[in-house]
């Protein structure tokens, strides 16, 4: 396979050879990132990434709140400016220093990727007002400036500038594609992608230029090696072959718990796996009632005490507690004989086929539960064909919605309700950016006129109460099938202190890792 090379990553091997206190971290996660350009998939796998070679203007602390870092102070200038200073002396991998100009390209590609447009649809502009100043201008007055600025790590505009060996420009986007920012890197990250040889493993070596001279990081070298198979992962752990591996699967809590070596660390999980139902492949799924009889035939209780061993929590809505949209009415509706009433009623009594696809790597025991729900829906003669595969080939079968039902996790990494329904239940526009991963085409006007209603409402009371009907609207529905909020669960080797980089949001900040020696 071929293997690719950051700025200075030959440079920093050597730095590292040399240092004979050089700390370095092996890790195991279930995959490792599909590419190195941080705007061509929104996933957990590429937010990981970018806050590992890149940084953010700010980010989100444990407690939720926000913490500077490219943009070092901010201050809203009106109802729909909100102005950031940013560091000066910050430089990238590629020596280049940052600017606000790196700040304005990073925008406008934003703006230009199929993932993260929506995220950036509420902003009419971003205005440079000096090499360290920035303006944020939304179109209407908007709650979540600073959630979405953690989506804007700052590229190296003049690394991105020209043409590659083919002829493309550097900062082409291809999704799923070979294109020069998908092999190549240039950020301001603590690490620089030292080698990286896809599904095999992918080295990082410390940046000597970063620029956060206070963080306790003392992590020279990290290598990730993916490792699909849960019990493989754990077995490497326990015997010292990895450090670090994430995600834990639940039959395996106690055992790393009471072992000597290791430490275990959970957090209650706010990513909701569910199912979709393409509405455009399946003349039967455009019947509510067919939908709805979906929902009764799963049973999320059974899921979640069988296959995660208790460790999720039963879903009926994409709004986990605590968020503002979550409606403390809905719980899930596991009915079998409700569900054959359903079939039966909408006409489909004797059931019918379709076709399912599920990752086998990216969601705790994602296969198993996809074999079970496929079990469940045979009750009510809807026949599956199931395929699983690994997160690299999902997604792009994802993105072509290949499959009548597809899985589909989420975390909404601003915190915010809203960020499920843009990208998970609006009604797909490629122009927009919204409904980029509803995979089920649903589409409800009336909803949709609520979701953008609440991303103007700045009364927190208000809102609530708009994303809770939202929820309700959802529920009633059918729009898709909830199934559980994922917890999450990290374990490493005593002397690699995870707790401190670790948060809700699950991709930790490595940067600031401790290894004891």
């Amino acid at each position: 396979m071929k293997k690719t090379l950051s700025v200075l990553a030959g440079a920093m091997l050597s730095i590292g050879v040399m240092s004979a206190q050089a700390a370095t971290l092996k890790m195991a996660y279930d995959a490792d990132p599909v590419s190195l350009d941080p705007h061509e998939q929104l996933s957990g796998g590429t937010l990981q990434l970018s806050h590992m070679t890149f940084d953010p203007l700010v980010r989100w602390t444990k407690d939720l709140t926000f913490e500077p870092r490219l943009a070092e102070s901010w201050e809203r200038v009106d109802d729909l400016t909100m102005r950031f200073h940013l560091r000066k002396g910050v430089k990238f991998h590629s020596g280049n220093e940052m600017t606000a100009k790196d700040v304005a390209f990073t925008f406008e590609r934003l703006r230009n990727s199929a993932d993260f447009k929506s995220i950036f649809a509420p902003f009419k502009e971003l205005k440079v007002v000096d090499d360290y100043t920035i303006d944020l201008v939304t179109n209407e007055p908007f709650p979540l400036v600073l959630n979405n600025a953690t989506y804007l790590f700052p590229m190296d505009s003049a690394f991105y500038s020209g043409t590659d060996e083919n002829g493309n420009p550097k900062d082409m986007l291809v999704k799923h594609g070979n294109s020069f920012a998908s092999s190549h890197l240039s950020g301001t990250g603590p690490y620089t992608v030292a080698s990286r040889e896809q599904g095999v493993r992918v080295e990082f070596s410390r940046n000597p230029q970063y620029w956060d001279e206070q963080s306790p990081g003392n992590v020279d070298t990290i290598v990730l090696t993916p490792i699909k198979e849960s019990p493989t992962r754990v077995a490497a752990l326990l015997s010292g072959d990895v450090d670090f591996i994430a995600p834990v699967p639940p039959t395996d809590l106690d055992r790393i718990e009471k072992n000597e070596d290791t430490n275990l660390v959970t957090m209650g999980g706010t990513r909701i796996i569910t199912f979709q139902l393409n509405q455009n492949r399946v003349e039967a799924f455009k019947d509510a009632r067919v939908r709805q009889a979906v929902n009764y035939a799963i049973n999320q209780k059974g899921i979640v005490d069988k296959i995660m061993k208790g460790f999720a929590t039963t879903a009926a809505q994409l709004s986990p507690e605590g968020y503002l949209g979550h409606n403390p009415n809905l719980e899930p509706r596991y009915d079998l004989e409700k569900a054959k009433q359903l079939m039966k009623d909408a006409g489909y009594e004797d059931g019918f086929s379709v076709t399912m696809m599920a990752p086998n790597n990216r969601y705790v025991n994602d296969a198993k539960i996809a074999q079970a729900v496929a079990s469940m829906l045979a009750r009510i003669n809807i026949k599956v064909d199931l395929k699983t595969v690994p997160k690299a080939q999902y997604w792009p079968a994802f993105d072509a919605r290949e499959a009548d039902i597809m899985m589909i996790g989420w975390h909404a990494d601003t915190e915010d309700s809203n960020n499920f329904y843009e990208f998970l239940t609006m009604c797909p526009n490629a122009d927009t950016g919204a409904g980029q991963y509803n995979s089920g085409n649903y589409c409800n006007p009336e909803i949709d006129k609520l979701v953008v209603q609440a991303n103007s409402e700045t009364d927190p009371a208000k809102r609530a109460e708009l994303m809770q009907q939202i929820e309700q609207m959802l529920y009633d529905d059918a729009a898709f099938v909830p199934l559980h909020w994922q917890n999450l669960a990290w374990a490493a080797a005593k002397k690699v202190d995870i707790e401190p980089v670790l948060n809700v949001m699950n991709f930790p900040y490595l940067g600031d890792l401790v290894i004891e020696e």
